[in-house]
């Protein structure tokens, strides 16, 4: 079951509010904003990845009869606004960026247009959905940059908290920048790679090393991947699988190998020679157990000889997590008037930018993005051939004069407008190389895996004066 298509799928204060706006009769029509305000993992930029379950979700949010039935019994709500929830169903507009974009910290990457009520109800769903998988595309996309094209198998999916979020998990990580996953149920549904090798089990159910290796080759000629640290490595594991290879090579077919525990990087070195002194110069070497980028930067770093990772825990459930929030920045009041609203905050880092947004991302001659440029609504876009002033988004006295730029492009689109969806979904792999070829228009400074550089996210000037306008407000008020 897909959780957040039930109304249920929220957290209890959505609720409790929900009511009290609905028997104060304060529903105006508002708008929320979705970002976050620093990088996961120390990285200098995220994929963004969870728009399409976001929309779907959003569209078939309903609460059953089960679902008030289940409220009602708990006393704290009234038939009127229980008859408002079994009727629920979304009426605004949603903008966002698209699946698999490139995306930096404190930029809107979703939007949402509703009375207040609808959009209260719908944040835990979507932070769920945005900053889980956000977390796990960025993650793949750093493996695949540390891994320098080496492939990626996903593994991940008996580490994922649910059989559900190992499913997006996979989905996630192959638009990040993995090329297969285990997890066949995802497979079948998002029409990606399968693959997988072998357990140990499988070495230690027959009577021989040899056997076991012999077997399955026979079985699966084309997809010979033998692991050999059942027992030992480069005692018995690799002189096994030189045996199959050389009958395989007699037969036009090759082998691969896989080490998932011990000196990763010494044994991969050694079973490298072996292999090629057998003749088996053609057969792979893949690596699992435990590897993050930080390792498997430091296993090539190392010299280890490997054509491919095969990565679970660290890629799906490594405690790392997206710190995505979900902000009001405006609503219509009784008099019919927008108002932009703030949240103030000691810490000035958490003040949050008031207003109705744009997001611009500018480029170079060459097509690579040189920033990105945040609006309020009815502002135009910068202008190409001209110099565009560019203010910090936290800090007053931070800004930078951009000379020129070549070509703007909006990154916030229409998902949804009045209820209904506007946009077709693409396919993963579709988007997945789309991910890519945005990802690559950015400098390499900006995809370090260590220290990388900051890439500018700024504010215009009108946004800075309606942000600093309504700071002096606040405070004049207490």
């Amino acid at each position: 079951m897909n959780e957040g298509k039930s109304g249920l799928f929220c957290d209890f204060y959505e609720l409790t509010m929900g009511q009290g706006f609905f028997e104060k009769k304060h529903n105006p029509l508002s708008t929320f904003e979705m970002f976050y305000r620093t990088s996961p993992l120390s990285s200098g930029y995220a994929v963004f990845v969870g728009i399409d379950e976001v929309v779907d979700n959003i569209i078939n949010f309903r609460f059953s009869k089960e679902d008030i039935s289940y409220l009602k019994s708990l006393g704290m709500f009234k038939d009127d606004f229980l008859s408002y929830l079994e009727n629920f169903k979304f009426s605004g507009d949603v903008n966002a960026f698209d699946d698999g974009e490139i995306c930096f910290p404190r930029e809107p990457l979703l939007q949402i247009k509703a009375p207040m009520i609808e959009c209260c109800l719908l944040e835990t769903m979507i932070l769920n959905s945005i900053n889980f998988q956000t977390l796990i595309a960025t993650k793949a996309s750093r493996l695949k940059t540390a891994s320098a094209g080496r492939s990626i198998m996903e593994f991940g999916m008996r580490r994922a908290a649910t059989g559900y979020a190992s499913v997006v998990a996979s989905r996630s990580a192959i638009i990040g920048g993995a090329d297969s996953t285990s997890n066949t149920f995802a497979a079948s549904l998002y029409n990606l790679k399968a693959s997988g090798t072998m357990s140990h089990a499988w070495v230690m159910s027959f009577s021989d090393e040899y056997s076991a290796f012999r077997t399955f080759a026979d079985l699966y000629p084309n997809n010979a991947i033998l692991l050999i640290d059942t027992y030992d490595t480069l005692s018995s594991g690799i002189d096994n699988a030189i045996k199959v290879g050389l009958e395989q090579k007699q037969k036009g077919l090759k082998i691969g190998v896989r080490i998932d525990s011990g000196d990763l990087s010494y044994l991969s070195q050694e079973v490298r020679k072996r292999l090629d002194k057998a003749g088996l110069e053609d057969a792979t070497i893949c690596l699992s157990n435990d590897i993050n980028e930080s390792v498997l930067r430091e296993l090539l770093l190392s010299g280890a000889d490997v054509n491919s990772f095969g990565i679970g825990t660290k890629l799906v459930a490594d405690g790392e997590t997206l710190g995505g929030v979900y902000k009001m920045v405006s609503f219509v009041d009784e008099n019919g008037e927008e108002r932009n609203v703030l949240k103030m905050s000691s810490s000035v880092e958490k003040l949050t930018l008031p207003g109705v947004h744009n997001v611009f991302r500018l480029f170079d001659d060459d097509g690579h993005p040189l920033c990105d440029y945040i609006t309020l609504k009815g502002e135009n876009p910068p202008e190409v051939g001209k110099k565009v002033l560019l203010n910090h988004t936290v800090y007053d006295n931070e800004n930078y004069t951009l000379k020129s730029f070549k070509s703007v492009k909006s990154m916030l689109s229409p998902k949804i407008t009045g209820g209904k969806r506007v946009y077709t979904p693409k396919s993963v792999m579709e988007i997945k190389t789309s991910s890519n070829e945005s990802l690559q228009a950015f400098d390499k400074s900006y995809k370090r895996l260590v220290n990388p550089h900051i890439y500018k996210v700024s504010i215009s000037s009108t946004l800075k004066s309606e942000r600093n306008r309504l700071i002096d407000e606040y405070k004049s008020r207490s």
